[in-house]
Order: structure tokens, then C-alpha cells, then sequence
């Protein structure tokens, strides 16, 4: 698999090359593709891979496809920081302090350095911001450092500018003033500083102003084209796959306990509720246009809006995975509740399995049951995320009962309920069902969940 992948980036490097009449020689290409692929192959990533690049250059302009290769090769909270390989591309350009890199002065020959601090707007002892802009500024001077060999400044312009604008949910300045706007002031600004080519006439420069900026927002909402998608379940299995990224066991999530994942659903529920739909698209002259941004703007607030849904259903089934866990003992592997998804000697390793038909009286949204039933449909590869006990949960309470259920479970969380009286607030056949099919599968909290099922 790495090799076809190592293979489709080499032509796509190839082509993109080709296109801007920039002669590459083939092992560099090769090189440049190896590059991508070990920089993007790290264990903790799972959204930020070599899957999303290969889509996102997909009918890409020349310039944006290089973006595409090179603005996710540094992600220093999913990676550990710097890898051996990225660390010598990138060696003198920050240095650590505090756990907080900071840039360094520039050294007057280091012109792709200089070129993308005047891009991103960052200075010399600057700490560079670790969610709005460091991955991406160390990517793209990564990307202007291999690549100024053969590409003019104009044209690293364009791909450092692309990947400027993937700094996700910026909104506004003080002033009023739209980050691809700010972008635009800036590239005009490096058309005159940054001058070893011929220099432009006015207008020239202002028509590759709007050129760079233009194709900089296309590409940027592309980036995150998963919260406009027609499907809500694909800004779903983005965020399920954020949520794979953010937990350091998750690949396996039989082995991580109740109270961790409820957690890292609880964070990812977090940001979505907090993100303002307004700053998920850019927009820049009449690219894209108002009513086709209005219509963008409605998908982000509909995916968002569903995919808080779906986790309020996942959460609402854990919380009671982790209710029956504390009233047994103390938190624990989730597997030891839900079973394992690889079963021995044909023993009922996994809740599905013992479970009772899920009522279907209750109202339900059915874009949220198609999912629970065809969980293959989503791109998260941890079947965990779509368990068959939310499905049973979420069709005994309805959609109406599971958000109050969820506002119950938030009590528990927080300190304010027991987790018996939390049991009590819900479908009581629902609870005493689940309780007794993870008694089947936690043979040491057998005796403890079976009394506790008596007593509710």
C-alpha cells in the first residue's frame, strides 16, 4: 500500500511540475514523494494521511496540488514533534523554549524562510501559535526549502500562500478585515520585497494578487470541504477520524478506558458546539460567489448539527457503559463491557450478540439509524465509534430522549448525579437489558451488574 501510494505522489508531483514547465529531475521527484509519505505516516495519524492529500489534489491547479503534498507534512502534536528527516529540512528556523517553538532571526540568504515569514505575517522571536499557524508555517517553509531550487519566488508564492490559508476557522480582524484579505496585503507586499525577477506593472501585480488569493480560499475550503459535503456523513467520519487523532490508544480502543474516550467525544463535541459556522469557508472577491458561500455556510451548519447528533448518541451509550462501571467498581477498558471485535472459540465476545431487538417505536432521525445500521458507511476505521449499543440505546429512547438522556448524563459527569441515579432516569427495560448483556461479557463485574439490575 505505501509503495502504490509513494507512486500515485510521484506522478502527481511529476504532472504538477510539468505543468508550471519546472524541470524536475525524476529521483529528486522520488525523493520529494518519499518525503510526503514517511512524514504522513506516523502512528497517531489518522485523518491528517496521505488519503486526504491524494483527495484534496484531486482537478487542483498546478500550485495547489503542491500545497496539497506539503501542507500537512509537519503536525508536531500528532507527531511528537519533528521527525529526524523534517528536523534537517527545518534546522534553523525555530528554536525551543519553554515547550514553545519560537523563530528564529532569518539568515540573509535564507530567502524561502524569509518568504513564508512575510506570507504567514510572523516575526523574527515570535512564538510560533500552535493552533493558528504553526504546523502550517513549518510546512510550508519545509515546502519552500526543497522546492526553491526550481520554482521562482512567484511561484513558491502561490504554494505558500495556499497552504497560509489552510489556518483553519479565522474569523474576521478588528478591523474587519478577512484573513484572505490580510493574505492578499501580504503577497502585494512580497511582489515588490522579494524582487529577483522582472518586475511587474501595476496591474500585473495586481492580477497575480488575485490570482494567488483566489486559488489560496478555493484550495483552503477544499481543505475542509468534509463540513460542506451534500452527505453529513462525511464531516462525520472527519470528525470521528479527528477524534481517532486525538487519543494516543485509540487504534485500540478495546484496551482504552470508558472515562477517556467519553472524554475525547466530550472534547470534539466541545469544539463543534463552539465553532462558528461563519468562519468555516473563505471567500475573496467573488470566489466563491454569495449565494454559492450561503449555500456553504447552511452546510456546515446542518453537517455540524448532525454530527453533534451522533455523538450525543455515542455519549449517551457510553455514559451508561460508564455508569454500570462505576456502580460495579471503577472504570475499566471499555472492552471489558462491549466485548472484543475479534471473538475465540466461537464464545459471544461482543454485545451485539446478546442484546435484544431494539424497539422501534420511538422517533428517530433516519439519516442517524442508516448509520448505526451501515456503520461501513464511515470512514473511521475503529468499529467502536459506531457500536451496536448506540444503535440500541438511541432506538429505545428516540432521538428527543437521547439529548435529554445526554443532558442527564452531563449531570453524572459532572459530579451533580450518581450513576445510579442517572440508571434511573432512563427507559428502565433499556438500562436492565444493557445490564444484563454486559454481564455476559464482564465475567469479574458479573455478580455486581446482575445485583445492581435487580435493585433498579
Amino acid at each position: 500500500m505505501a509503495i502504490a501510494t509513494i507512486n500515485r505522489i510521484v506522478i502527481l508531483f511529476d504532472e504538477a511540475f510539468q505543468a508550471l514547465s519546472v524541470p524536475v529531475p525524476m529521483p529528486e521527484v522520488e525523493r520529494l514523494a518519499i518525503l510526503v509519505q514517511s512524514a504522513m505516516s506516523a502512528k497517531k495519524r489518522a485523518f491528517h494521511t496521505t488519503r486526504h492529500v491524494l483527495h484534496l489534489s484531486e482537478g487542483m491547479k498546478p500550485a495547489q496540488v503542491l500545497a496539497a503534498l506539503f501542507h500537512d507534512v509537519v503536525y508536531c502534536q500528532l507527531d511528537g514533534g519533528l521527525s529526524a528527516q523534517t528536523a534537517t529540512l527545518l534546522d534553523g528556523v525555530t528554536h525551543s523554549e519553554n515547550d514553545a517553538l519560537i523563530l528564529r532571526e532569518i539568515e540573509p540568504g535564507d530567502k524561502a524562510l524569509a518568504l513564508c515569514a512575510d506570507i504567514f505575517g510572523f516575526a523574527p522571536g515570535q512564538i510560533l501559535p500552535p493552533q493558528k499557524g504553526m504546523n502550517e508555517f513549518l510546512s510550508a517553509a519545509l515546502a519552500a526549502r526543497v522546492l526553491q531550487r526550481y520554482m521562482s519566488e512567484r511561484q513558491l508564492m502561490a504554494v505558500v500562500a495556499c497552504i497560509e490559508m489552510t489556518i483553519p476557522f479565522r474569523a474576521p480582524d478588528e478591523n474587519g478585515k478577512t484573513a484572505a484579505q490580510t493574505l492578499a496585503q501580504r503577497i502585494r507586499a512580497c511582489c515588490s520585497r522579494h524582487a529577483a525577477e522582472p518586475s511587474l506593472s501595476e496591474q500585473q501585480t495586481a492580477n497575480f494578487v488575485t490570482t494567488v488569493v483566489t486559488d489560496a480560499v478555493l484550495f483552503a475550503n477544499r481543505d475542509l470541504s468534509g463540513f460542506t459535503a451534500a452527505n453529513p456523513g462525511r464531516c462525520l467520519s472527519n470528525t470521528l477520524l479527528l477524534i481517532e487523532e486525538s487519543m494516543p490508544h485509540f487504534a485500540a480502543l478495546t484496551f482504552c478506558s470508558i472515562q477517556e474516550y467519553r472524554g475525547a467525544l466530550m472534547r470534539m463535541d466541545s469544539f463543534l458546539k463552539n465553532l462558528n459556522p461563519d468562519h468555516v469557508c473563505q471567500s475573496y472577491g467573488d470566489q466563491p460567489d454569495a449565494i454559492t458561500l450561503g449555500d456553504m455556510v447552511t452546510a456546515v451548519k446542518k453537517n455540524i448539527a448532525f454530527s453533534r447528533d451522533y455523538l450525543a448518541a455515542i455519549l449517551t451509550s457510553m455514559a451508561i457503559v460508564e455508569a454500570l462501571a462505576l456502580s460495579s467498581g471503577t472504570d475499566c477498558p471499555i472492552g471489558i463491557f462491549l466485548g472484543d471485535r475479534a471473538p475465540s472459540d466461537g464464545e459471544p465476545d461482543q454485545i451485539e450478540a446478546l442484546l435484544p431487538p431494539a424497539p422501534t417505536g420511538q422517533p428517530v432521525n433516519a439519516e442517524l439509524v442508516t448509520l448505526f445500521e451501515n456503520e461501513h458507511i464511515l470512514e473511521s476505521i475503529n468499529d467502536l465509534t459506531a457500536s451496536p449499543l448506540t444503535e440500541f440505546v438511541y432506538r429505545s429512547l428516540g432521538h428527543h430522549g437521547t439529548q435529554q438522556a445526554m443532558a442527564q448524563a452531563q449531570l453524572m459527569f459532572d459530579g451533580q448525579a450518581t450513576p445510579r441515579a442517572f440508571l434511573q432516569t432512563l427507559d428502565r427495560d433499556m438500562v436492565r437489558a444493557t445490564v444484563r448483556a454486559c454481564a455476559e461479557i464482564a465475567v469479574s463485574r458479573k455478580t455486581a451488574l446482575l445485583a445492581l439490575e435487580h435493585s433498579l
